[in-house]
């Protein structure tokens, strides 16, 4: 079973994101474990969706994960201008934790691959002290170079060994879609999930942005404002960018409907 039988995809600036909410989410990743069938989810904000405008592979990636999660608000408020009105956001770090809170009952065995240093073992410790019994195969943090193709197979082996149920993966947009998409022949757990920072706010190496920013659409600015060196170029580019086209996939639309209702 899949998600695209499942849910409807709403068609944002080209990108086919999944309009659902995180109970849509966390029933259809159970169901993958359930069946070990293998898919990957990309939790795809407004960064992703760009970066899919002018990466046809990215976008081919997206089409073809199990799931494409509404990650930012202005997912969440285009989809329902397209017409899904029953989406709701499902922010990674919330679907990281939500997954991770059922997980001691349900019995899921997760890895954590990904971040710099020891942050995949500290996320790891951290999560195991707050939910008791959560079951974590294995943790490893990959170079940040380009790797070898045996240091490749090394990391494939190691996490096939460990027989997870999720394998969370830690490695920023788009690295990490790309990461999943190349593997998802040779890892055998049933999920792989893409979240990107989730493992530095879950560990808390990170601070996340209050929940009014969150809710309003403002994520961006307080991580711009957290770390303006390394966060301005992208967001001063992506930001305007897609509120400009976004507005315009909306007055193409309406001229559309305006058209057939003619």
């Amino acid at each position: 079973m899949s998600a695209q039988s499942l849910f409807p995809r709403a068609d944002i600036l080209g990108v086919k994101v999944s309009a659902i909410d995180m109970t849509d989410a966390v029933a259809t990743i159970h169901e993958w474990v359930r069946s070990r069938s293998r898919h990957y989810v990309c939790i795809t904000g407004v960064h992703g969706v760009m970066e899919c405008r002018h990466d046809a592979a990215l976008r081919t990636i997206h089409d073809e994960a199990g799931m494409v999660t509404p990650d930012g608000m202005p997912l969440v408020w285009m989809a329902r201008r397209l017409g899904f009105g029953r989406v709701r956001r499902v922010y990674g770090p919330d679907l990281m934790r939500e997954i991770t809170r059922l997980s001691p009952e349900r019995g899921y065995r997760h890895f954590y691959f990904g971040g710099g240093p020891g942050l995949a073992e500290a996320l790891a410790t951290k999560l195991t002290t707050a939910h008791p019994g959560l079951d974590v195969a294995g943790t490893l943090s990959p170079p940040f170079r380009t790797v070898t193709e045996f240091e490749d197979e090394a990391m494939v082996a190691t996490i096939n060994a460990a027989r997870p149920d999720i394998l969370w993966v830690g490695l920023s947009t788009p690295k990490q879609e790309r990461w999943m998409s190349a593997h998802r022949d040779r890892i055998d757990a049933p999920v792989m999930i893409g979240v990107g920072a989730a493992f530095d706010f879950l560990a808390g190496t990170k601070r996340q942005a209050p929940v009014w920013m969150q809710r309003n659409g403002l994520e961006w600015a307080f991580r711009l404002g957290s770390e303006p060196r390394r966060l301005w170029r992208r967001y001063a580019a992506i930001v305007p960018r897609f509120l400009l086209l976004a507005g315009m996939q909306l007055v193409r639309q309406r001229g559309t409907l305006r058209g057939r209702a003619g």
